[in-house]
């Protein structure tokens, strides 16, 4: 039998700004059909223009960037002492930015040199525009790089990785208001445990830190994204990188983890045909279909459970190894094992010390309370909805695995902060009209589907989500 495997992320999913949608998938309840939501990123443009309405959330009283938000580690005084305290947060994002791209043209070169092909000057022209904060001119020069890796420029496939990071740190110090960057940056690196690894997910959540991973003095971590996992070059880039460091993924790796999701794709999809009258296996926005003979996968769901099957693996090879995620995606295959860690997860906790419990739940609870109120209290970061957006997202990521774990409680006060901080953030809304659901709260869930809907009034699954509620509370 024939297989075509899926579309590679590195033609779609790992490409930053409006082209690169983040994919949510929300599980509706028992009372309410799936929701498979599809939620472009927020247009750069727009992303300053002001506050969402329909917030349930006080303003709170003005608290200094990051001075109420008890970090795990005492990275925090560290890591910023090694910033130049005379210059602004703007210069010494600029500075960072300038000293990413440098290094990223170097390493591009490595990889030119080794693989053995030629470079056009419009990388190098790239390169030196990101390195001047010249943001147009660095997308304009992308996009036309983009292009060309398209028509078949295989040059450009084999150094696409410091390529695209370079594109993605620049996009970030580009959207994001500059203090609000290095908090968030900090917020995230200054939770990392020694020798962690970190796996990024949105695109905020895997830029950032590699922007402040690599422009920051003090111990340097592995960085790398689930969304890149499934595309060769991507794991070539990360040999490049890291091989010297801890055994990485090879083209075998890959090969297998699409032939394991294949033969399980294929079960499942077999069952749906035999049994039609049961729940089907094949996952909402899911595409897999037989076409003569062949069995042919593709869409983002696919990509993802690939992916997952990857993260797994380079955990696998590395049992020794300890794992931190910011979730663009949920991996709930990672879930069991997994606690808090200030904003993020760390992964496949082996002592009982770090293991999540009611306690460790309650504490994440306290940290999002303070990040929520930090957040909102900040006239930069609470104008930008893409910060709004990034910060809800996370904590909402926290709460699923709260709610998988059975700390029903926690998970809820986490959605509800998700909610206070952003009440258009689609995974906020959705998780939290799911838990609701589920308890029989309507009147309750339908109040977060409305907030939505008035903070984002273009959001036509808001609105279907109110249509649906309103039936619902009123039989």
């Amino acid at each position: 039998m024939k297989m075509d495997k899926p579309e590679s992320p590195g033609s779609h999913q790992q490409r930053p700004t409006i082209l690169t949608p983040w994919f949510w998938v929300v599980a509706g309840s028992v009372m309410l059909l799936i929701v498979a939501l599809l939620l472009p990123k927020p247009d750069p443009t727009v992303a300053h223009q002001g506050k969402d309405t329909g917030s349930q959330a006080e303003t709170p009283r003005k608290v200094r960037s990051n001075s109420n938000i008890k970090l795990p580690k005492s990275l925090s005084t560290q890591r910023k002492a090694h910033e130049d305290q005379t210059a602004s947060a703007a210069e010494v994002v600029a500075g960072k930015l300038s000293q990413f791209a440098r290094a990223r043209r170097d390493i591009a070169h490595k990889m030119a040199k080794r693989f053995g092909v030629e470079l056009g000057e419009d990388v190098d022209r790239f390169f030196q525009a990101a390195e001047a904060g010249q943001w147009e001119e660095t997308q304009g020069l992308f996009n036309s790089l983009w292009k060309q890796r398209d028509s078949g420029a295989e040059g450009l496939r084999k150094v696409w990785g410091p390529i695209l990071e370079t594109f993605g740190v620049a996009e970030q110090a580009h959207i994001w208001p500059a203090q609000t960057l290095l908090d968030y940056g900090h917020a995230i690196m200054d939770s990392l445990k020694p020798g962690m690894v970190y796996i990024g997910g949105t695109d905020s959540g895997r830029f950032i830190p590699t922007l402040m991973n690599e422009t920051t003095e003090g111990e340097h971590h592995i960085i790398l994204t689930q969304n890149g996992m499934a595309d060769n070059t991507y794991l070539q880039y990360l040999r490049f990188l890291y091989g010297d460091q801890i055994p990485m993924l090879n083209d075998e790796d890959n090969q297998r983890a699409f032939q394991d999701y294949v033969s399980d794709a294929q079960k499942r999809l077999d069952h749906d045909q035999q049994f039609p009258d049961e729940p089907r296996q094949i996952r909402n926005g899911e595409d897999v279909r037989q076409t003569d003979g062949r069995l042919q996968v593709s869409g983002q769901v696919a990509v993802m459970a690939i992916n997952e099957r990857l993260v797994q693996m380079l955990m696998e090879k590395n049992p020794d190894v300890s794992f931190a995620i910011e979730q663009s995606f949920a991996l709930k295959s990672t879930y069991p094992g997994a606690t808090t860690l200030g904003p993020i997860m760390e992964l496949r906790v082996q002592d009982s010390q770090n293991a999540l419990t009611q306690d460790r739940a309650a504490q994440a609870v306290d940290y999002w309370q303070t990040a929520a109120q930090q957040v909102l209290s900040d006239a930069d970061a609470s104008d930008s909805l893409w910060v709004r957006k990034t910060w809800s997202k996370m904590a909402a990521e926290q709460g699923a695995l709260l709610l998988n774990q059975n700390y029903t409680a926690e998970a809820e006060a986490e959605f509800r902060i998700a909610n206070q901080i952003c009440p258009s953030s689609p995974e906020a809304v959705f998780k939290y009209v799911d838990l609701l659901l589920n308890q029989k709260r309507i009147a309750e869930a339908t109040q977060v589907a409305e907030r939505g809907a008035t903070a984002d009034p273009q959001n036509a699954q808001f609105r279907d989500l109110v249509a649906q509620l309103t039936k619902l509370k009123a039989k």
